[in-house]
């Protein structure tokens, strides 16, 4: 495919990533952002860390391109603008408006939204999801001037993240979670152990094996949160609620497409329509690593997911098969993390380096071969992991423990 128009569903990171790499490969057609929110497409991480903890950041340093960019590109972008109909017979867009968008082929990078939080009281003022920029700013205004009583519900990153960032600014901060140990889930009990004591050390809260029974509220204001554990109710100013996302599928089910916990695709994020693709965190592709599907919701996921359905699009034969990667910053203590979790969920971790000085690498080996990898506070080697992962050679997980051996002699 040479010439005609690719519609992108979606106005994100990986919306932006494939309409660069669409004019980057020599495409010369018409290109359009079809984009619900307000804002030009953003980096998402930065809504949790650094542009939450900072009032001083303007909306624009989250942004992919300027808008320049896009013109100068000839890349046609509609913020504020809702898709609510795909026409896989007639091949239109349907927009908010009831204006339609004709497309010789069309990317479905919809993301993700916040799972809600449904019990009594929580659609109170102080109740926040923390998803798109408007919220991380909302948030922010709430957070900035101290002092206030802040209960995050949900152990994975973005409550552990935002937790973090309310402290930074002075607040009494809690945490509420159903598990024994934060991030479990995504890293393991073992690393989830470290991570709750680096934020007990900075004077957050644990409330931890709780369910979340109601949130008090006064005059619509929050009050507090309300938990299993019989009497307890938790003061707050200010609730933030991270418990996880869910795929924006609405438009590819409605549309007749296959959907089961996001789009599913083939290895090249093709979907069941030879003019339809998906990328991003709403696509469901299967991965040759695993040999299942593997849906990712890191901005690396959005970044590779968009070079290689734009290729794909442009009829060149791609496979998704990028060692899933992300990052996080909590405090002073930044990470990164490269592998498959599914495949470390039963395994030990091996150590290298000083743990208890949250400065180390974490290893997670099955059947003889590195399948994830973590660095903790060391820097310039995630690359040199990933690489060991892709490879798929036996590792020796005593050299892996050994600082003295290099990471390629391992």
């Amino acid at each position: 495919m040479t010439n005609g128009r690719v519609v992108i569903v979606g106005g994100g990171l990986a919306a932006a990533t494939a309409a660069e790499t669409l004019r980057e490969q020599g495409y010369e057609g018409d290109v359009m952002i079809v984009g619900s929110e307000r804002h030009l497409p953003y980096l998402r991480p930065p809504l949790t860390k650094e542009y939450l903890a900072d009032p001083g950041k303007e909306a624009a340093s989250t942004y992919v391109h300027p808008w320049e960019w896009y013109t100068e590109h000839g890349i046609h972008v509609l913020t504020g603008t809702l898709a609510v109909e795909l026409d896989l017979g007639d091949d239109e867009v349907t927009l908010d408006d009831r204006s339609s968008v004709r497309f010789d082929r069309a990317l479905i990078a919809t993301g993700a939204k916040p799972r809600r939080l449904t019990v009594p009281g929580a659609d109170a003022a102080g109740v926040f999801h923390v998803r798109t920029l408007d919220d991380s700013e909302e948030l922010r205004d709430a957070l900035a001037a101290g002092d206030r009583r802040v209960v995050v519900i949900g152990t994975g990153w973005i409550g552990m993240e935002t937790a973090a960032t309310a402290r930074g600014y002075g607040n009494e901060v809690t945490v509420v979670g159903r598990g024994a140990v934060p991030l479990a889930g995504a890293i393991g009990p073992e690393l989830g152990t470290v991570y709750r004591q680096l934020h007990r050390d900075k004077g957050v809260v644990f409330r931890l094996h709780r369910e979340v029974r109601e949130l008090t509220v006064s005059d619509g204001q929050v009050t507090g949160v309300a938990t299993d554990e019989e009497g307890e109710v938790i003061p707050a100013d200010v609730v933030i609620v991270g418990l996880g996302a869910v795929p924006n599928a609405e438009i590819a089910e409605d549309a007749g497409l296959a959907v089961d916990s996001g789009v599913l695709t083939d290895a090249s994020l093709a979907t069941g329509h030879p003019k339809v693709f998906a990328a991003g965190d709403v696509a469901n592709p299967v991965h040759p690593v695993l040999g299942r599907r593997l849906r990712s919701e890191h901005w690396a996921n959005a970044v590779e997911g968009g070079k290689t359905a734009a290729r794909a699009i442009l009829g060149q034969e791609v496979t998704f098969d990028a060692v899933p990667y992300f990052y996080s910053d909590q405090y002073d203590v930044g990470m990164e993390y490269a592998g498959y979790p599914v495949l470390a969920a039963d395994t030990q971790p091996v150590f290298r380096g000083d743990v208890e000085a949250r400065e180390f690498i974490a290893f997670w080996v099955s059947g003889g071969r590195l399948v994830a990898g973590m660095n903790v506070n060391v820097w310039d080697v995630n690359e040199e992991i990933q690489q060991i992962i892709r490879s798929g050679r036996p590792v020796d997980p005593a050299r892996l423990a050994d600082a003295s051996v290099p990471l390629s002699d391992t």
